[in-house]
Formats: structure tokens, C-alpha cells, sequence
């Protein structure tokens, strides 16, 4: 069950989450400890944050080792708002990469067919990235900041 705190309680969390084309900041540990933060694109599903990388990819084995993680969704322009939390990973095939390929559409649309051709090759193994929130908090300068909305 996720706790939520701050501007918006769970139905502006989703509205959010739904609507803005900003990539999750995903903060790990390494397995000597250490902190690691990458960054990927998402979709929000069934009160998750779901997102696809290669299975080859470092932040793969980390996940693997610590479960836990930080996320961060966040404009970069006025007004700024958006989300941070924490929770749990799972990591599973993207089978057909459906997860990949609902983000590409999502992120890219139809403006670049190559990244998208790269992305979908057949040689890529794809894993998807499934992140159970245990606690948001949101925050919203909208009122204080203006009303452009752009992420």
C-alpha cells in the first residue's frame, strides 16, 4: 500500500504520472555500497512505474542485488512539481517487449524511426523494470510560479 504526502494525494499522483513525458531518476546501491542513479523512461500501470532496459545493463545486476530503491519525477521548468518516493523492484522479461514498446511510443511517438528501429532490434534482450511505491510525496509551485505547464 503506498503512502502519499504533499500536494496531491493518489488521484493527482496518477494524473501526473500519466501525463508527463519526464523520465524516472532511479537511485540504487551498488553492491559495494555505493550510490547509483540512472535515468529511464516510464509508464504507469496499475499503480506502478514500469520501465525497460537492456537485461545486460549494470542498473540490472544492482537491482538484483537491492531491491530497494528512490525515484524522483520532477519538471525542469516553472512551475515545478512533481513526485519522489520510494519502494521495490521487480524484474522480469519484457516478453515481445511490450513494456519498450509502449515507451517508445510514449516518448518518441513518431519522431525518431531510427532510435526506435535501434531500440526494437531483434538482438536486444529487454527486461522490464516494475517499481511498487511504498511512499510518495508531491509537491506543486503551480500557484506560486505560473501555469506553463511544459516538463
Amino acid at each position: 500500500m503506498t503512502t502519499y504526502r504533499g500536494s496531491w494525494g493518489a488521484d493527482g499522483v496518477e494524473a501526473f504520472l500519466r501525463e508527463a513525458e519526464i523520465p524516472v531518476r532511479i537511485a540504487t546501491h551498488r553492491p559495494d555500497g555505493s550510490l547509483w542513479l540512472v535515468t529511464l523512461w516510464y509508464r504507469y500501470r496499475d499503480g506502478a512505474l514500469e520501465c525497460a532496459t537492456q537485461a545486460s545493463a549494470d542498473v540490472v545486476g544492482f537491482l538484483r542485488n537491492d531491491r530497494d530503491v528512490a525515484f524522483d519525477i520532477s519538471t525542469n521548468r516553472i512551475p515545478y512539481r512533481g513526485i519522489r518516493g520510494n519502494g521495490t523492484v521487480t524484474i522480469s522479461d519484457d516478453d515481445g517487449k511490450a513494456v519498450l514498446r509502449d515507451l517508445v511510443e510514449r516518448y518518441l511517438g513518431g519522431d525518431d524511426p531510427s532510435l526506435a528501429r535501434w531500440l526494437l532490434a531483434d538482438d536486444r534482450d529487454e527486461v522490464r523494470i516494475r517499481i511498487e511505491p511504498r511512499e510518495i510525496y508531491s509537491w506543486d509551485f503551480s500557484d506560486r510560479m505560473g501555469s506553463d505547464t511544459d516538463g
